[in-house]
């Protein structure tokens, strides 16, 4: 594989800790698709893993509660390419963006701000404006 694997910041998920499966690919790829495994698929137990800080772990293991098999493990499949190698660095790539996305710090709470009240009042005024001048524009006062 090329390179480590990083999550975000210095937390990288080590190579020993992925489990690869490899199967035939439907797709393109004429009779070269019948005799070769060129489907990846990476399997890696979250549950289990010591390479993620515990706030981290606890968090993915919320958010990908429903992509989890057997007990905590994430399975991440890919057949577009023709080549098992591609594959694999296409693989491990969404399962890093994956594991970057799910670890990744809940948003910061919206902070409710009061309108001012000069705003609100011109906002008021234009409404009433502007109803005044499609009223104005029924024929009902013409003669």
């Amino acid at each position: 594989m090329s390179g480590p694997h990083v999550i975000r910041g210095s937390v990288v998920l080590p190579e020993a800790e992925l489990k690869w499966r490899f199967s035939r690919s439907s797709g393109p790829g004429g009779q070269h698709v019948n005799t070769s495994d060129t489907q990846a698929e990476v399997l890696f137990d979250l549950a289990a893993t010591e390479a993620l800080p515990e706030v981290w772990k606890a968090r993915a293991l919320e958010r990908l509660a429903p992509r989890l098999r057997d007990g905590g493990v994430l399975a991440v499949r890919a057949s577009e390419h023709r080549s098992q190698w591609r594959n694999r660095e296409l693989a491990a790539a969404r399962l890093t963006s994956l594991l970057a996305e799910a670890t990744a710090p809940p948003p910061a709470a919206r902070r409710k701000r009061k309108i001012p009240k000069g705003l609100n009042e011109r906002r008021l005024r234009e409404k009433k404006q502007q109803s005044e001048r499609k009223r104005g524009r029924s024929g009902k006062d013409w003669g």
